[in-house]
């Protein structure tokens, strides 16, 4: 399946695309977000996380904490932040692979995990352009079988 590209002319369709994508996460499931700093990867991340809790949710970056997490009706949602990991093997000393068993996990910097990735995985890599954003959406495993619609 080849990606898909979706443009983002502004914060507001940032946030559409992570409200989008909340009712296709299942439990087990990676979402992993790539982009240089400024890309918009908070922004999709805590539209998506809202739309998975509560519209008013507290999102803060996981940049210090490394993770959080969230209680949704159907799963825990755990919000990483490798980008200060300097091992692949610490994302699992942290509780990536518990996250996956229990809930969902929201990626941000993944290729920290150098190519050790989650199979059930949607990639969204945010790329600046303009004003606004493109996003690169690419599917493995059981992401392929889903429509997704922004």
């Amino acid at each position: 399946m080849e990606p898909q590209l979706v443009s983002l002319a502004d914060e507001a369709a940032t946030e559409a695309l992570g409200q989008a994508l909340a009712p296709l996460v299942r439990r087990g499931d990676a979402i992993c977000l790539t982009g240089p700093l400024g890309a918009g990867k908070s922004t999709l991340a805590r539209a998506l996380v809202r739309a998975l809790t509560t519209p008013d949710e507290e999102v803060p970056s996981p940049t210090f904490t490394l993770v959080q997490t969230y209680d949704a009706p159907q799963f825990t949602l755990a919000h990483f932040d490798l980008y200060r990991l300097v091992d692949p093997d610490e994302a699992y000393e942290i509780g990536l692979d518990e996250a996956l068993e229990d809930g969902a996990a929201l990626i941000e910097w993944p290729e920290r995990l150098e190519g050790h990735l989650p199979a059930q995985r949607l990639d969204i890599e945010l790329i600046p352009e303009g004003a606004g954003r493109r996003a690169r959406l690419t599917c493995h495993g059981s992401w392929k079988d889903r429509r997704i619609v922004v």
